[in-house]
């Protein structure tokens, strides 16, 4: 079996800026209460009527495909990871193939929120790894501020989300040693209304007891209804505190468990990739594993949480950057909605 290796990446933010100072314009929050809870100063809107999930996605993989030296039509699978597609279906994969001009090949859509790229990646890493194609594209895209509410009521959750999209090209190599050495993957669904958006949903409130039955619900009706819009029902919901102490929890035990299993140690990390959710979340970890600020990558502090593309973004950051090098041993890490966790250990 071969090993897999990232052989080109690539991102892309949208242009427009939105500080904390401009939220501050539309709900009940300041610079400073935003960045003490979060770390976050600014984050990236996508344009509302000009980009998609989907357009950003291809311009991260635009840059990835020139970097691995192919063209679109080398490209042998897609796995596409978002919590926001374009469309309620299909999804954003088949949109991606489209676009690209690329062959009749088969697109995945992957819908684990925050730890979606990590899952992508490890599902693309066994297509390599088996022989059964040699150049997949992997890609997490995000569009958040389409769907977000932008008042008071809702500043836990919309002061943390940005817009855009990361991507990678996975090949084979042979090199000894190289590439991917293992992805872990976990979930743990006893606590899954904590960090939800509950419509539209085909559930016909089956799952929430403490929420009101909308009438048209109560026969499983699938999208939304003027009741439920009326009520904010449909907004995302998060316990922040709740994840908060989750996702320290599992944050280290699945970085605990690569390294583990490749009979390695904290000290052999030269960088760590986490995902973006919360700056004191990356903190914490830093500091339980011992490590030092050269050894975690963040900027969450430039583009807020954009769940399955914060991985890909900031390793390609962290890459450009010259803080990735030929050699170096790099953990990538995430935690979200489900919840899911997982992890993926690499040698550059």
């Amino acid at each position: 079996m071969h090993q897999s290796k990232i052989a080109g990446i690539g991102y892309y933010v949208p242009k427009n800026v939105y500080t904390n100072n401009d939220l501050s314009r539309f709900m009940e929050t300041s610079d400073e209460w935003i960045q003490e809870r979060t770390g976050i100063k600014e984050r990236r809107f996508a344009d509302r009527y000009e980009e998609t999930t989907t357009t950003m996605g291809i311009e991260a993989s635009k840059i990835a495909l020139e970097r691995a030296g192919i063209t679109a039509k080398e490209v042998d699978f897609i796995v596409f990871a978002t919590l926001s597609p374009d469309y309620y279906f299909p999804g954003c994969g088949v949109l991606l193939q489209r676009e690209m001009g690329m062959g009749e090949i088969g697109a995945l859509d992957i819908r684990n929120q925050c730890s979606g790229f990590v899952y992508a990646l490890s599902v693309a890493d066994q297509f390599v790894k088996t022989g059964m194609y040699k150049n997949v594209l992997v890609v997490g895209s995000e569009k958040h501020s389409f769907a977000m509410d932008f008042e008071t009521r809702s500043r836990n959750v919309s002061v943390i989300f940005g817009d855009g999209a990361g991507a990678v090209v996975l090949q084979p190599t042979d090199e000894p040693g190289k590439g991917i050495l293992s992805t872990h993957l976990h979930s743990d669904g006893a606590e899954a209304e904590i960090l939800a958006m509950y419509y539209p949903g085909s559930h016909a409130n089956k799952w929430l007891k403490d929420k009101p039955a909308y009438p048209e619900q109560e026969l499983g009706g699938l999208f939304m209804t003027k009741e439920i819009l009326e009520s904010g029902a449909a907004l995302p919901y998060m316990d922040g505190p709740a994840v908060f102490k989750k996702a320290v929890v599992k944050f280290p035990e699945v970085i605990k468990e690569a390294l583990a299993a490749n009979n390695l140690t904290e000290k052999d990390i030269d960088m760590l990739v986490p995902h973006q959710a919360n700056l004191r979340i990356s903190q914490y970890v830093q500091n339980l594993l011992g490590l030092s600020d050269d050894q975690v990558f963040n900027n969450i502090q430039k583009y807020g949480n954009t769940t399955a593309a914060s991985v890909p973004i900031a390793l390609c950051e962290a890459w450009e950057a010259g803080k990735i090098k030929d050699g170096d041993l790099v953990c990538l890490a995430a935690f979200g909605s489900g919840f899911t966790w997982a992890s993926a250990l690499i040698r550059w």
